[in-house]
């Protein structure tokens, strides 16, 4: 196994289901934000909840399942679209098991499980990405585009590659999870 990654306990807070959210990622709307539990946000993350369709209550904007790494400096926003002469944000809603690299923007609808998004990389508005999909390093994927499962898109614009091989589901879960078992906090005892 990899070595352990350290974090400082007072730049993260956890809460009773695992998540490990930074202080310095930016959560607006955290009513309309739902964490499916063992996720980490890193560090100057952008996740915006606030963005929500108008009218009374409260409404799920983003939801991530479980064992989900959004990394440093990523921005997640719903997609949005003028219908009808009405502006209006729409929710999305991510798997388990996904990977984002840092500094990418997401605006997708759905993103399934098993999935992997690499660093710089744009998600385009209303985009589909199946189960078991990846996305590579600095692609640029075009509005209302569907990812299929099995596949990696690179390229900007972003295009079929290759298909990927039927392990991916428990290649992905198993680094998912260890990511998750080698993100600890940094033990001031130790030293």
């Amino acid at each position: 196994m990899e070595p352990p990654i350290y974090y400082s306990r007072a730049e993260f807070i956890e809460t009773d289901t695992g998540n490990k959210v930074s202080r310095r990622a930016t959560i607006a709307g955290p009513q309309n934000i739902i964490l499916g539990g063992k996720t980490i946000i890193s560090s100057g993350a952008i996740i915006r909840g606030d963005l929500r369709r108008s009218g009374p209550g409260h409404a799920v904007v983003i939801s991530l399942g479980r064992y989900c790494v959004v990394g440093e400096g990523c921005v997640m926003r719903p997609p949005y679209k003028t219908y009808r002469g009405a502006f209006n944000y729409y929710p999305m809603k991510v798997g388990d098991y996904v990977h984002i690299g840092a500094a990418s923007v997401v605006e997708a609808a759905t993103i399934g499980n098993y999935v992997e998004i690499g660093k710089n990389c744009i998600i385009g508005k209303f985009t589909i990405i199946k189960d078991c999909a990846k996305i590579a390093d600095n692609t640029v994927i075009p509005p209302n585009t569907v990812i299929p499962a099995l596949s990696l898109f690179s390229g900007s614009p972003g295009h079929f590659t290759e298909d990927l091989p039927e392990s991916t589901q428990d290649i992905v879960e198993v680094q998912t999870k260890q990511h998750y078992a080698r993100f600890q906090p940094l033990d001031r005892d130790r030293s």
